[in-house]
């Protein structure tokens, strides 16, 4: 079942498609721009992740220290009123 076109109708089927082709590449250019982004993003985050991750353990070590020290912190204190 071939169908016989015209050339107008030719014309008309080869700009549609060509249209598509741009649409289609034009999204494909934003779509790998975001995931670009989505990258750096991540990249960023892993990094304030790995840097927090260090501070908290840095911080829990020391409050290891300080309880086998055995010194008296004045946020551990009961208040006179207790």
């Amino acid at each position: 079942m071939t169908q016989d076109f015209s050339p107008a109708e030719l014309t008309q089927r080869l700009e549609t498609l060509e249209s598509r082709l741009a649409y289609q590449e034009h999204w494909l250019d934003t779509l790998d721009q975001a995931v670009a982004q989505q990258e750096q993003r991540l990249a960023k985050l892993e990094q304030i992740s790995a840097l927090m991750r260090d501070r908290l353990r840095e911080q829990h070590q020391a409050f290891q220290a300080d309880n086998t020290q055995g010194t008296a912190r004045p946020e551990d204190e009961i208040p006179p009123h207790y």
